[in-house]
């Protein structure tokens, strides 16, 4: 061979090692990032000739695929779909759109993805038909219940979460909305559906537990201060603060009070511990003067303030902001100014308490099942931050639990059973409250941590309160998890 034709088969074997090396990296490792790619219709569109993976909560198939008999060969129906669209979403190749838990594990559902290689070539030599993987959900099928009927008509959402794990046990916004009607493969029907709920307000498509337009999280915040405050060390449930009827705010002349317009109890201080439990706004707003918004903030970002989380479902970051001056550190002390939070956050907060300072990562999904009902994928439990010390969460917890036993949340007893809880009423200018309540239970030796928002008022103004209107739903909600 001539020195000619070796340089060229060398050339000619680095441009093929390095096509093989190409096309390898496309379709194994960098397979799942493409199929995920917005401008990517590829997967959509393999979808009309595949049995779609069933969605299982419970070990219920709450959305999955029959014959449809027509050029899409299958149609995704979903079960009760109401109170569990805020989950699944829905599926339609004829609009290209998928949302929820059928948008996020969308490749695994469809059988499409990096994982699903081996199972198409096993396909493909078998002749058999490509059937997608099924996805089985963290969810409590009795809480996901619970949580709907009891939040009924009301605008709001319900996430419940096991605090050692961070498995949401519940999740549900409403209105929901029945993903069926969206999953027809008539795509002029499919299309004037989802506009017609697009249009409606408050809009059904929006996942209220994890984004959309978020709420001050009002008094339940306080236990986020009264937690920063006892991990400074210069701090404890019986240190005391003045006890006036009206506080002026730092630098203004704005004049806040109590909820009830009184003192927090008689006497001329009352201890953090009585502010929490009474849920008193002057001496909390105090509190967070004096620790400053940095302590806050540091607590409240090891909380999950200020981050998104992927459930997978995408969240909203609940935010508390940097740099604020004294007088908006003091409303934040009672969840007001520009402090906001979606439930998933409030759950987070609570199960942190619970699980003795320890915040874990909130997980919707358990498993990814193959065909053969073999484990594709398994999601493990990952800590997010630890917040604070045991001391700090048992200090909190003790006057949580004082709050419903005697205090201002008491819509949230449960006979026999110590819950730890703290309702909020938070003020959105001349608008109607948003009303709060976050917990845990049984505080010895807790199991499920949960957070309720009812958005709107209630519809009935400014008159109604966290503890007539979402204590009993989260009181409903830990029944059912505790088999009540």
């Amino acid at each position: 061979m001539t020195k000619e034709l070796r340089r060229l088969s060398i050339v000619m074997l680095f441009m093929f090692l390095s096509l093989f090396a190409a096309a390898s990296w496309i379709q194994v490792v960098d397979a799942e990032g493409l199929a995920h790619t917005d401008g990517n219709r590829r997967t959509l569109l393999d979808s009309y000739e595949i049995q779609r993976g069933s969605i299982i909560a419970d070990g219920i198939p709450i959305a999955s695929s029959v014959a449809s008999g027509d050029v899409y060969q299958y149609q995704r129906q979903y079960v009760d779909s109401p109170m569990w669209s805020s989950v699944t979403g829905f599926f339609n190749p004829g609009l290209q759109s998928a949302t929820g838990i059928e948008g996020a594990l969308n490749t695994d559902l469809a059988g499409t993805g990096a994982n699903a290689f081996f199972s198409e070539i096993e396909r493909i030599v078998s002749g058999q038909s490509q059937t997608g993987f099924s996805v089985e959900l963290s969810l409590d099928a009795a809480a996901q219940k619970a949580a709907y009927d009891a939040l009924g008509d009301l605008q709001g959402a319900v996430v419940a979460i096991e605090p050692s794990t961070g498995r949401v046990l519940a999740m549900v916004s409403t209105p929901g909305y029945d993903a069926n009607e969206i999953a027809v493969h008539d795509s002029r029907a499919a299309t004037e559906a989802y506009d017609a709920l697009d249009a409606l307000k408050p809009n059904p498509l929006q996942n209220r537990a994890i984004r959309g337009d978020l709420n001050p999280p009002g008094s339940t915040f306080k236990i986020v201060v009264a937690a920063a405050a006892f991990a400074s060390g210069e701090w404890t449930p019986d240190s005391t603060l003045p006890n006036p009827a009206r506080y002026t705010l730092p630098g203004t002349s704005t004049r806040i009070a109590n909820a009830t317009g009184g003192t927090c109890g008689p006497g001329a201080e009352v201890s953090i511990a009585d502010a929490i439990r009474l849920s008193c706004n002057i001496p909390m707003a105090q509190l967070a003067v004096e620790l400053g918004d940095a302590k806050i903030l540091e607590t409240a970002e090891k909380l999950g303030f200020n981050q998104s989380f992927e459930t997978p479902l995408k969240s909203t970051a609940s935010s508390y902001p940097r740099g604020l001056d004294d007088a908006q550190t003091a409303l934040t002390g009672f969840g007001q100014g520009q402090v906001t939070a979606t439930p998933l956050q409030m759950a987070m907060v609570a199960a942190g308490l619970a699980n003795d300072g320890s915040v874990m990562n909130p997980r919707l999904v358990d498993a990814v099942i193959g065909n053969d009902l073999s484990v594709v994928r398994q999601y493990e439990d990952t800590e997010y931050d630890r917040a604070f010390d045991a001391a700090v969460a048992d200090a909190v917890t003790a006057a949580m639990v004082a709050s419903v036993a005697d205090g201002a949340a008491t819509g949230a007893r449960i006979d026999g059973i110590d819950v730890a809880g703290k309702t909020g009423t938070a003020e959105n200018g001349d608008r109607p409250y948003s009303l709060w309540f976050t917990g845990f239970a049984p505080a010895e030796n807790p199991e499920v941590a949960v957070a309720v928002v009812v958005e709107n008022g209630g519809g009935i103004g400014q008159t109604g309160s966290g503890n007539s209107l979402a204590a009993p739903i989260a009181k409903k909600v830990i029944e059912a998890v505790l088999n009540r």
